[in-house]
């Protein structure tokens, strides 16, 4: 047999034994505390027509979706992003509804990364969509929902960056930079550059008040303070004095909810996705080089189905959160409840009838025959290797 048929391509990787049970058991506890706000299960297909996620929606550019045929010729792509094709399903299903509609899912995605940048192309995602509400309630409340689910996950240490698509945008419109410049700023707030940012506009020559907008992208951790100092900086800028009040009755709001202190305000949160339109925000945590949660709001993406509709949502990257949970010492409890019925041929028919009764008890039984290889002295060593707590024995 050839060693290559053992191994996985670059990028993916086998989930089993008890890493497995442990992922599905985070998945239930997160469905769960959706539930509890009232979020529907959907589930959309994995693969799509490439449109759905072409360069005019504004998600994932072309060279990193992976791309096939289908018998007819159409382009398909495996999806990069659950969210657009939840906006499809939206669009078609609910056409015509007017009142909020509330979506979660799981879902695993697959982006073609750089092999560089170390990491998995194939991910899990879970994820809530708040569809037909543009209120700063709605994202008040994508964001508590946010928080909790981190805290039901076991999270003690997480911090929830907010920032507001339209700050920058505003400060693009006002500052006349060229298009240019704007992808060469936008570029370095995703490396995370802010004095090259702050280069850049110093040679520009703005006025104070755009200059000290512009310093705030390089402060991470703003507070309700500062950002109604900036708001009286922002009085002659409706696009950012706008997104500034948004926050600042997000902040309200967010005290209501008792989640403030895991909320912090940075202006120079910039998504890959391009789709966002108001507030956006990202989760981090110990043990994670990456955000765990990812969001925003998205209130133009239905357009592009024939829907007019507001929407906020956002992705829990379930891989990296397993990666923070472990690297925390934050064990998911896990227990093995199967029973083993160890037992010898002639024993084989009363096995049955009896993991027959327990089973519809809503017990699991697992049959394991004594033979010359499998003594039961081999079953009570893999016993305890695989953490089972009862083993009958049918001797």
């Amino acid at each position: 047999m050839s060693n290559q048929l053992l191994h996985t391509p670059e990028g993916v990787r086998d989930i089993y034994s008890e890493e497995c049970e442990r992922k599905h058991l985070l998945e239930d506890k997160i469905h769960r505390t959706f539930k509890s706000y009232g979020y529907h299960p959907i589930q959309t297909p994995t693969f799509e027509f490439f449109d759905i996620f072409g360069k005019e929606i504004g998600t994932t550019p072309s060279k990193d979706l992976y791309k096939f045929f289908d018998r007819e010729g159409n382009t398909l792509v495996l999806r990069p992003d659950i969210t657009p094709s939840i906006a499809r399903c939206a669009s078609k299903y609910y056409m015509e509804d007017a009142i909020p509609i509330r979506f979660c899912y799981t879902g695993n995605t697959f982006i073609n990364n750089s092999s560089y940048q170390g990491l998995l192309k194939e991910t899990t995602q879970s994820g809530a969509e708040l569809i037909g509400d543009g209120s700063v309630e709605a994202d008040a409340e994508l964001i508590a929902l946010t928080v909790q689910v981190l805290l039901n996950a076991g999270l003690k240490e997480f911090q929830v960056s907010v920032g507001h698509a339209d700050f920058l945008k505003g400060l693009f419109e006002n500052a006349h930079l060229g298009e240019t410049v704007e992808n060469e700023i936008r570029e370095l707030l995703l490396n995370r550059n802010f004095y090259g940012v702050e280069e850049i506009v110093s040679q520009v020559g703005l006025n104070d008040d755009l200059t000290y907008l512009f310093g705030l992208l390089k402060d991470a951790m703003l507070t309700k303070e500062k950002l109604l100092e900036a708001k009286e900086k922002a009085g002659n800028y409706p696009k950012i004095f706008h997104a500034l009040e948004r926050l600042e009755q997000l902040e309200d709001l967010l005290r209501i909810y008792r989640v403030e202190q895991y909320v912090f305000y940075e202006m120079a949160m910039v998504s890959e996705l391009n789709y966002y339109t108001g507030v956006i925000f990202s989760a981090y945590t110990f043990g994670s080089g990456n955000a765990v949660v990812k969001g925003g709001r998205y209130d133009r993406l239905l357009e592009s189905f024939g829907k007019s509709a507001p929407a906020i949502g956002f992705a829990i990257v379930i891989d990296q959160l397993m990666n923070a949970l472990r690297r925390q010492n934050i064990c998911i409890p896990f227990e093995n409840k199967t029973k083993w019925f160890v037992y010898r041929e002639e024993k084989h028919a009363e096995v049955i009838r009896d993991a027959i009764i327990l089973r519809n008890r809503g017990e699991n039984v697992e049959l394991m025959p004594v033979t010359e290889t499998n003594t039961v002295e081999t079953y009570e060593r893999y016993a305890q290797q695989f953490h089972i707590q009862d083993i009958i024995y049918y001797i």
